[in-house]
């Protein structure tokens, strides 16, 4: 019998997930990280999140803390806390790992546990994604979805202010 419970185990710690990725390596598996606030979970975040996860057989997903939002985005945000966002992110069946990070960017991180793949979504480009160097200077990829236009979370807040 499946329990619901179960998606909670995979939010790990970062040295949790260190010694998931290595366990992962040791078995031959391709490890994906991706990252965001996921704040209002959107058709644009499942498809990047799937995209993502296409890349590997193993997906992590760094999610910002609550305080890190605030930094990033103003004190309206996050809407809903990391604990909240961690666990729906978690409960995507096909998301390995999740990480809540306090840093601004995530490079440290990525540094860290050492994936093989980073993905971001399109609205940047290699320069500019964090963590990227130490990926490729590992013998990683790094890959840029396309974003879906018209979906974002500051869109969805916006049509929400009007009601």
């Amino acid at each position: 019998m499946r329990h619901p419970e179960t998606y909670l185990q995979k939010i790990l710690t970062k040295e949790q997930a260190r010694q998931q990725v290595n366990h992962w390596h040791m078995l031959g598996q391709t490890v994906v990280f991706t990252n965001g606030v996921f704040d209002l979970l959107h058709e644009g975040h499942l498809f990047s999140l799937g995209q993502a996860a296409k890349e590997g057989t193993k997906l992590i997903v760094a999610i910002n803390s609550d305080a890190s939002v605030k930094r990033l985005k103003g004190s309206e945000r996050p809407i809903q806390s990391q604990t909240t966002r961690s666990q729906i992110i978690a409960a995507l069946v096909f998301v390995d790992a999740v990480i809540v990070f306090e840093e601004d960017t995530p490079a440290e991180l990525i540094e860290f546990i050492e994936p093989d793949v980073l993905v971001k979504g399109g609205d940047y480009n290699p320069e500019q994604i964090a963590g990227a160097e130490s990926v490729l200077k590992r013998g990683g990829k790094v890959i840029i979805n396309p974003i879906l236009v018209g979906h974002s979370t500051t869109h969805t807040i916006s049509r929400l202010k009007k009601y």
